[in-house]
């Protein structure tokens, strides 16, 4: 028996089981989730050392294998981000449940009637990286939805990713909801994933990956089972003409500085030429303040010493999930939009300015996720929405776009109602 074939075998086991949750949560009432997932965060509450102690020793690894600041800062975990995550899956119990929700609705000459109704989509695999938190999100969602999941965490964060699972089972446990609705694939091995990617025999109906480029840039060539991915968050924020200073100062430092390691970071700064220079160069001084390196194109590196090195052709498609942002000058709002085009990931753009009609030009024009008018992009994110927790920022076009929160993981059935009729 070869290495995979143990591996393979198990994870079929685990496809199984999840296809056989996936049909028991179809049957399901809301109240019965919504009970089950406030169990889950108080079960989070309880296990709450021991994830923690189980977060220290994925830290201590991680400084000890040389991860930076930015990937340590979304692995740690702390009594703040432990209530956090509890909250959210509270917040996603609470909830309208968007299984079952009618969403047309019409009738035909011949009398039958017709309704689009919303279903769960089955079983989703989840891969991701770095951020222990996700486990409990991803959960929580699938969950609320009507979906079984089957986790991958990433190698870093399996300490934590495991005990915050255990808290999660129990949870599920006591609300009497099937335990298998949620597991985790028990290995950090990559084979792992590609099983994953094949569908495990038609048991994973969807995969949705949430971490960096190359993780998304393989689920999306090795994947036999359709994928809802973000790839990088190469987010920008433009300061147009008629932005008002104090207002741009903030939203951008806001916007970069506020947690650098997100997908929702802003990556680089457009500036417009017709900006006035000194409140452009007070907003690169705030920055510096807080050791941001700064890569300025031609004309900002000239105007302001105190930048790192020059801007490359490299650093407009740079996500650098770090305390680093280029900045362009640009010629007004139609250049800024080209370069957004040229160089963004349809992920989330802002816009400053106190024109109405430069916003809706913006807002308009540029095709990501999520626009913004006066705002830090660092509100892109399901909760800020609204949304309870998410899986991730979604920057296809098919299915679903922007936060994927609960009603993002649903599908629909179409449920056709007659009194005889039959067809010529």
């Amino acid at each position: 028996m070869s290495h995979s074939e143990p591996l393979a075998a198990e994870m079929c086991v685990m496809g199984i089981a999840a296809r056989h949750a996936a049909r028991a949560l179809r049957d399901c009432s809301a109240d019965a989730k919504s009970a089950a997932l406030h169990a889950c965060a108080a079960a989070i509450r309880a296990h709450g050392a021991a994830i923690l102690r189980a977060n220290a020793d994925d830290m201590a690894q991680a400084r000890h294998d040389g991860l930076g600041a930015a990937l340590l800062d979304r692995l740690k975990l702390d009594d703040g981000r432990l209530e956090a995550m509890a909250k959210g899956v509270d917040e996603v119990a609470d909830l309208p449940d968007p299984v079952g929700r009618e969403l047309a609705r019409w009738s035909r000459p011949n009398g039958l009637e017709i309704a689009r109704i919303a279903t769960a989509i089955g079983v989703i695999g989840i891969v991701y990286e770095s951020r222990p938190n996700v486990t409990a999100d991803a959960a929580a969602l699938c969950l609320k939805s009507g979906n079984a999941v089957i986790l991958r965490g990433g190698s870093e964060s399996a300490r934590s990713c495991t005990a915050i699972l255990e808290a999660l089972r129990q949870g599920l446990s006591q609300g009497r909801l099937p335990v298998d609705a949620v597991q985790m694939v028990p290995t950090t091995d990559r084979e792992a994933v590609g099983m994953m990617l094949t569908g495990l025999d038609g048991a994973i109906d969807l995969i949705i990956p949430r971490g960096g480029k190359g993780l998304v840039g393989r689920v999306q060539a090795e994947a036999r089972v359709p994928v809802l991915a973000h790839l990088e968050g190469i987010c920008h924020v433009y300061v147009h003409e008629a932005a008002d200073p104090q207002k741009a100062r903030a939203i951008v430092l806001n916007s970069k500085m506020r947690r650098t390691g997100i997908c929702a970071a802003a990556e680089t700064l457009l500036v417009d030429r017709r900006f006035p220079k000194e409140a452009a160069r007070q907003i690169l001084e705030d920055l510096i303040g807080l050791n941001c390196e700064i890569r300025g194109d031609e004309t900002f590196h000239a105007m302001f010493p105190k930048a790192g090195r020059p801007a490359t052709e490299e650093d407009w498609r740079t996500e650098y999930l770090d305390a680093v942002i280029s900045v362009k000058a640009v010629n007004g709002l139609e250049d800024a939009i080209r370069h957004i085009e040229s160089y963004g990931s349809h992920h989330t753009e802002s816009i400053v300015t106190e024109d109405p009609a430069a916003a809706e030009r913006f807002l308009t024009a540029v095709d990501s996720a999520i626009v913004m008018w006066n705002a830090s992009t660092q509100f892109a994110d399901g909760g800020e929405f609204g949304m309870g927790a998410e899986i991730g920022i979604g920057t296809g076009k098919l299915h679903a776009r922007g936060p994927v929160g609960v009603e993002q993981l649903t599908t629909f059935k179409y449920v056709v109602c007659g009194n005889g009729q039959i067809r010529a």
